[in-house]
């Protein structure tokens, strides 16, 4: 049986969980920034061949098929731009969580992923851009989240997303072997 979970458990972390409150060095942050900026062309370039069946199949057993994982993360990536966006222009915002699992069952979860590509690759240029230009003053800022009940600094949500893309991304890549 512990077998079993531990099978589960990788498949769902297949690098492990992300770890929080851990401190960022500089060098960590451009590290971070880095990974988002690649994510659009690795995303288009390990998805372009696909067949529609690959895109239908899920990552494990009762998980998110390889295009609900791509309108996942335009989803989820939207959001994150979002909340750090309302952080940096409020004191500490409250921000809104949503329920993850019920928007990959609405309808537009099951189109083609080029839309959510597109969202990706355009939402990656800016906050890649933002990014980059923020001082560490503005790396501090913070956001409240509800559902976690407590405050999330900008640069341990850039470390956070980075560690999401490449999350999934492995999932994609699971789900194809």
């Amino acid at each position: 049986m512990n077998m079993e979970i531990s099978s589960i458990e990788q498949l769902k972390y297949p690098i492990g969980d992300f770890e929080y409150g851990k401190k960022y060095s500089s060098a960590d942050t451009r590290s971070h920034i880095k990974v988002l900026d690649k994510l659009p062309q690795r995303l288009k370039a390990l998805t372009s061949k696909l067949t529609d069946s690959q895109f239908d199949t899920p990552y494990r057993p009762d998980g998110w098929t390889v295009r609900q994982v791509v309108h996942h993360i335009a989803d989820s990536h939207i959001n994150m731009f979002t909340r750090i966006r309302f952080a940096l222009t409020e004191q500490n915002p409250p921000i809104k969580g949503y329920d993850e699992a019920a928007w990959a069952l609405l309808p537009d979860h099951s189109m083609p992923i080029k839309p959510s590509l597109q969202i990706i690759e355009g939402v990656h240029k800016r906050m890649v851009f933002l990014f980059k230009n923020l001082d560490k003053k503005a790396l501090k800022k913070t956001y409240y989240h509800g559902g976690y009940q407590k405050s999330f600094e900008i640069q341990e949500v850039i470390a956070l997303y980075a560690w999401h893309s490449e999350h999934h991304y492995q999932h994609i890549i699971q789900a194809l072997k």
